[in-house]
């Protein structure tokens, strides 16, 4: 796996996770473009190089998830106070930064970008010959 291939799997994550908050909130923060990043490339390195049921890896790909959550939240909310979101209204939230609804939805988000995590590897970084 090449620098320029996790760096474009990096990218496209950053970018469609901007995207999708801008749907979902309206609005996002320049972290979670970098939080967005780094999970997709979590979900492509879990989806194509991990052994396994797929659902077991969807499961993977949200705990990796909720856990850079965890810890993004740890240091921009709680500890330099920007305040980027806030789930503390939602049940079963830990310190305001995770909880099962968003959990939840990072299973199912999970499903679909692991499919396009293989379709980017098959079709851009895998030849044909």
């Amino acid at each position: 796996m090449s620098v320029l291939e996790l760096s474009f799997v990096y990218t496209v994550g950053a970018m469609g996770y901007g995207g999708l908050e801008m749907l979902w909130r309206g609005r996002t923060h320049w972290t979670m473009l970098l939080l967005g990043g780094l999970c997709f490339l979590a979900i492509y390195l879990i989806t194509l190089y991990l052994p396994g049921r797929v659902w077991l890896k969807w499961l993977l790909c949200a705990a990796v998830i909720t856990a850079l959550e965890f810890g993004a939240g740890c240091l921009l909310n709680l500890r330099l106070g920007w305040e980027v979101w806030d789930y503390r209204s939602l049940p079963g939230n830990l310190l305001g930064q995770v909880c099962p609804l968003y959990a939840c939805y990072w299973y199912l988000l999970s499903i679909p970008c692991s499919g396009f995590a293989q379709l980017i590897r098959r079709f851009v970084f895998v030849s044909s010959g």
